[in-house]
């Protein structure tokens, strides 16, 4: 099993940048793909930003894309999420999350079934 923790969350005006990471510890071998997901108040939770170690491959959901990016440093086993032209609507509690396997699974996979405590980020305008 592996322990996730998130860190990096803030207030941050509309337009503006903010960096999340999520640390990763213990047996992280079999988990190649490590995603971020968030939730806002009142709505579902969403994939954001997801990365394959092996290949390696990004993918975002069409919400973020060409404003986050998803990166890994595997030395420091840490997962990040640069963000940048943040808005209003990117306010969220975010979360890491690892899954097994050697490919990444849809946002929706029960895969996904390590995940971290979750940094709040709230963009005001």
């Amino acid at each position: 099993q592996i322990e996730l923790v998130e860190s990096g969350g803030g207030s941050v005006q509309t337009g503006g940048s903010l960096r999340l990471s999520c640390a990763a510890s213990g047996n992280i071998d079999n988990y190649i793909c490590m995603g971020w997901f968030r939730q806002a108040p009142g709505k579902a939770r969403e994939g954001v930003a997801k990365f394959n170690s092996r290949v390696p491959l990004a993918s975002y959901a069409d919400s973020v894309k060409g404003r986050f990016t998803v990166s890994q440093d595997n030395a420091k086993n840490t997962l990040y999420l640069q963000m940048s032209s943040v808005k209003p609507e990117d306010t969220a509690m975010y979360y890491c999350a690892a899954a097994s396997g050697s490919i990444c699974p849809p946002f929706t996979s029960s895969r996904f079934s390590t995940w971290g405590q979750g940094t709040q980020v709230t963009v005001s305008s």
